[in-house]
């Protein structure tokens, strides 16, 4: 028993001190990979898609339009630039709802969805949401706002096999994303609950309200100086 325990011990060390050195290291290096797109990969051929291919393709984050930042924020998590990582007043409104028998309302943060996207798999699991919250409460450690973001931007998929910004803006508006316009940009962030049932390009009416609601968002933050408290943090 105290061998294993030792063994455990150095199990746990080791992989604590990995999981810091590789979050620290993404801090200054982009991912060539995320366990969502590889699990894309995956589930393809399980459903026999011997064509699928996914688009990923980094985007440097002054080479985004801030229409596309603000959306995001303004879509997925308008307190962003302020909480450490988690927000508590949307995860108390979600378990509420929950009690009441109403669905399950999302309360993930950006922070949250990068160390989803970037390490983790989708799904309910008690076991993921732990090792979610780690992970995000190293990301906020290790990085800036910024990079969180530059990363949100470049791994969050758009589409059907399109993650990130750029191949995004490319295939569906035959532009770069820092030409993204305030609409176009609202559109690629009304995609995210739903990559695979809403289009950007063929929005649908839902969609179309959504794009509305959000750039409705935007200008409640503040427009574009609100992406100015997010460069500020690095």
């Amino acid at each position: 028993m105290r061998r294993l325990r030792r063994i455990l011990l150095w199990a746990f060390a080791i992989a604590l001190g990995g999981s810091v050195l590789l979050v620290l290291a993404l801090r200054f290096v982009n991912p060539p990979l995320t366990s969502f797109i590889a699990g894309s990969y995956l589930a393809a051929w399980k459903s026999g898609e011997s064509g699928y291919r996914a688009r990923y393709r980094w985007t440097p984050y002054a080479d985004i339009s801030r229409h596309a930042k603000l959306a995001v924020i303004a879509s997925e998590d308008q307190k962003f630039a302020y909480h450490p990582g988690f927000d508590f007043d949307s995860i108390d409104k979600a378990v509420k709802a929950r009690e009441r028998g109403k669905r399950l309302r999302g309360a993930s943060t950006i922070s949250q969805q990068v160390a989803k996207n970037l390490f983790l798999w989708s799904g309910p699991s008690f076991v993921r949401k732990g090792l979610e919250a780690y992970l995000t409460l190293l990301i906020e450690t290790l990085w800036s706002k910024q990079r969180i973001l530059e990363v949100y931007l470049n791994v969050a998929e758009f589409g059907h096999g399109v993650y990130g910004v750029g191949p995004a803006a490319e295939q569906f508006f035959h532009k770069p994303a820092a030409r993204l316009t305030r609409g176009e940009a609202a559109l690629l962030a009304g995609v995210l609950p739903a990559p695979s049932r809403l289009h950007a390009d063929e929005p649908s009416v839902y969609l179309l309200h959504r794009q509305a609601w959000i750039v409705e968002q935007m200008n409640r933050l503040g427009g574009e100086a609100y992406i100015h408290s997010v460069d500020g943090g690095g």
